[in-house]
């Protein structure tokens, strides 16, 4: 139910093409029903005339969104995975309305791919990677964190700003088993990086990133090959930085050279590391919390551009982690 505060906006969505709002609306108005939950709004429609009630600024995004995602019915499949991206989109122009801000959220351009910002954050992690040296991206799966780091680096190379990549993570899901698997250590080590290498096949394509590893432009490798290195005019990117131990983060944060941005990503929830080793994402947080010149950016679950589920499912250990340090009067 609204109050009295509410706002109410009626649009009409031209042509009449009743196949077309079948796809905007959904299978049971579930796509409506997306938005109403998100936005906190009520959608009424009869026909092409739809009738949205809530706060003001919610009326206005939802209203746009329905007109955009009107005109993209047309030619692709609107499905609830389509939606929440669209509302994630949604957010960052309400986001930079509010602030009387006219920029255009965020594009990166590669080879292959042109990756828009979706969300607050995203604008605000991009906007600190362009502007820092070493930045810090925190928070849940499926934030993009890696992938828009991926995206910043490949941009670096293409332009010319840097003369190298340099992706690593630690592979502390091995443990002590490392030395069974079958392989050289690079085949060893090979399947922790698969989420690096699957980012740059996407943004440059298979046979460009085969040739420029082969020419060392670009390197792969775990986080143990970057100790004894001074790393210059590079774009270095660590992830899964939660499973580094505090020894091995300083060391990494101390191979940045000039010329050199570095990008650290990783989520404080999920350490694999035994009990006894204490993470150095979590460390570095609280030791580099006030130095000047690092940026950190920190995600939550209205930041996931997964299926809309995976959302659902980091809000509900988000809500029992709460719950459990209130219990434990923390």
């Amino acid at each position: 139910m609204t109050d009295r505060r509410s706002t109410t906006l009626q649009i009409t969505l031209e042509p009449a093409d009743n196949q077309r709002l079948a796809n905007l609306c959904g299978q049971y108005d579930e796509n409506l029903k997306q938005i109403e939950k998100r936005l906190g709004v009520e959608i009424a429609s009869r026909g092409n005339r739809f009738r949205i009630v809530g706060s003001s600024q919610p009326v206005e995004t939802a209203s746009r969104l329905l007109q955009h995602l009107f005109q993209a019915a047309s030619s692709e499949a609107i499905t609830p995975e389509r939606v929440h991206l669209s509302l994630q989109d949604a957010s960052v122009d309400s986001l930079l309305e509010s602030r009387g801000d006219a920029e255009a959220p965020l594009t990166i351009r590669t080879r292959k791919a042109v990756i828009r910002a979706r969300g607050a954050n995203q604008q605000r992690y991009l906007k600190n990677i362009q502007s820092h040296d070493i930045n810090f991206g925190i928070g849940p799966a499926g934030t993009g964190k890696t992938y828009l780091a991926v995206a910043c680096a490949v941009a670096a190379l293409e332009e010319e700003r840097v003369k190298r990549l340099i992706l690593t993570r630690p592979a502390v899901e091995a443990g002590e088993r490392l030395g069974f698997l079958p392989g050289d250590m690079a085949q060893k080590v090979d399947p922790y990086l698969r989420p690096l290498y699957d980012a740059l096949y996407e943004m440059l394509g298979f046979e460009r990133v085969a040739k420029l590893i082969e020419r060392n432009v670009i390197e792969v490798a775990p986080l143990a090959f970057m100790r004894g290195r001074t790393l210059n005019d590079a774009f270095i990117i660590l992830d899964e930085a939660q499973n580094t131990t505090i020894e091995q983060i300083k060391m990494f944060l101390t191979r940045v050279g000039f010329g050199s941005t570095a990008v650290v990503t990783g989520d404080v929830t999920q350490v694999d590391l035994p009990k006894d080793r204490p993470s150095g994402l979590r460390h570095v947080l609280e030791v580099l919390a006030d130095v000047e010149g690092i940026s950190f950016t920190y995600f939550d679950a209205r930041d996931v551009v997964r299926h809309p589920l995976v959302q659902r499912i980091v809000s509900a250990y988000e809500a029992h982690e709460r719950r459990a340090r209130e219990a434990a009067g923390v």
